[in-house]
């Protein structure tokens, strides 16, 4: 039996894929500037500076459009806990590190946005905005890996599986966002944000394709691991738990949508399924992963709309 690959071998076996990834990013990723996004006219001075401080009836965001914004921020505001984990697990060297600076910058660009959109037409309490990204970023955010797993490869490889999915859910959840915002200049941010987390993704959905090809049982032992434990990025955040609940009933992102929309087309496209080079254990992993994808959409995804139908009557029903 071949022995596993530890985690330099498997950067070094992918390098070309990564330097032929990142070539075809940088071709079709499109700059654009924060600042054409954001509606200065609508911008005031606070009390700091002799005008007025916030108050709610300044914002025109219904509260689920306001706790997918504000999710949306901090979850990008956390950047360098991100880059700090995907610099450790890739490599600054090469491909990896072109790649690991190229991706930092452009998703710093959907904080500074979001932000300024926020700030300047009063959408949410500045002050509550600031409190909630210090907590969030004091606390940061670790997938855990320990240093064995980063020696066995295991790290690498549950990192590349977890942003595959990730990205398309972060790109799922700008396009609903921007639908339940109603406005027309939120809608061209989110969809400009949201691009560029397709292209995000289609990076990391590749690599982690190759590492399949590469080491077919240990890419689907991260890949079910990372299905079977699956947290957005800002499970930490304050008030993540309530917004969520907020998003999932209104349709920004819930468990159908995560299901269907991120998890079924990422596992199409490596052709999980279907493949013929898994050994044992692969195998074995491989029905474990079908048999939890399936509870998801026979018992999870019908009981969680179940219980959102019933929350949204009793909802119109008081009003």
């Amino acid at each position: 039996m071949a022995r596993d690959l530890t985690q330099r071998e498997i950067l070094g076996e992918l390098e070309a894929v990564a330097a032929t990834c990142v070539n075809r990013h940088l071709a079709m990723a499109k700059d654009w500037h924060p600042h054409d996004y954001v509606p200065w006219d609508d911008g005031r001075n606070f009390a700091a500076l002799g005008g007025r401080d916030w108050d709610p009836e300044q914002s025109r965001l219904s509260p689920v459009a306001k706790a997918a914004m504000v999710t949306n921020l901090l979850t990008e505001d956390n950047l360098p806990s991100y880059h700090r984990e995907i610099a450790e697990n890739f490599s600054r060297d090469g491909a990896w590190g072109t790649w690991v600076g190229r991706w930092t910058a452009e998703e710093a660009r959907h904080s500074i946005v979001l932000r300024d959109y926020l700030v300047v037409t009063r959408g949410v309490d500045p002050v509550a905005l600031e409190q909630a990204r210090m907590t969030h970023m004091t606390s940061g955010f670790s997938s855990g890996a320990s240093g064995a797993q980063i020696a066995d490869g295991a790290a690498f490889l549950c990192s590349v599986a977890y942003v595959s999915f990730q990205e398309l859910a972060t790109r799922v959840t700008h396009r609903n966002t921007s639908r339940v915002c109603a406005d027309p200049i939120a809608d061209r941010m989110l969809q400009r944000i949201a691009a560029d987390e397709n292209l995000h993704m289609i990076f990391y959905r590749t690599v982690c394709g190759a590492a399949l090809d590469l080491v077919p049982d240990q890419a689907v032992e991260a890949i079910d691991t990372i299905v079977r434990n699956f947290q957005m990025p800002g499970a930490g955040m304050p008030e993540f738990r309530r917004n969520g609940v907020l998003m999932a009933k209104h349709g920004v992102y819930d468990l159908r949508q995560h299901l269907e929309d991120v998890l079924q087309p990422v596992l199409r496209q490596w052709n999980l399924f279907e493949r013929t080079d898994f050994g044992p254990r692969g195998e074995q992993v491989r029905e474990r992963l079908a048999a939890f994808l399936d509870d998801l959409a026979t018992v999870r995804v019908p009981r969680f709309e179940e219980q959102r139908d019933r929350a949204l009557a009793r909802e119109r029903a008081r009003v």
